[in-house]
């Protein structure tokens, strides 16, 4: 088998972060957790996950300049998921237009997020 599927997670809510890196390892994952966005953009700049799962609202660095950064400086088409409470219509629209790949409003169901994460990975592969 080859290595684990790497994936980004940035969530500033460390009780959500947790449940949700104990259930993506469960998963078949490996993940990196960053608890704010200058974390993120450190990460993003030596490393390219396989999937970035993200907050909206973080600290230095909020999940929309997250998408602009990966998709218009870095230029990379890794699967990005944005989680939020701020599940507006606005935002999810937002979200989309910038480049995310799916929305999830909060408060998301781990088995949910497993089941897009697999989906948007095996749709990238398919492209890739």
């Amino acid at each position: 088998m080859t290595n684990l599927t790497s994936i980004l997670l940035a969530e500033d809510d460390e009780l959500l972060a947790t449940l949700l890196t104990h259930r993506l390892e469960k998963g078949g994952y490996q993940v990196f957790v960053s608890r704010d966005g200058k974390q993120v953009k450190e990460y993003l700049e030596q490393t390219v996950p396989d999937m970035i799962i993200c907050d909206i609202m973080m600290p230095y660095f909020s999940g929309m300049e997250l998408i602009d950064f990966v998709r218009n400086e870095l230029n990379l088409n890794v699967p990005i998921i944005i989680i939020s409470s701020a599940g507006n219509e606005e935002n999810v629209l937002n979200a989309f237009e910038l480049g995310a790949n799916d929305f999830l409003s909060k408060p998301i169901s781990p088995s949910e997020l497993l089941v897009r994460v697999a989906k948007e990975l095996k749709k990238n592969k398919f492209e890739a």
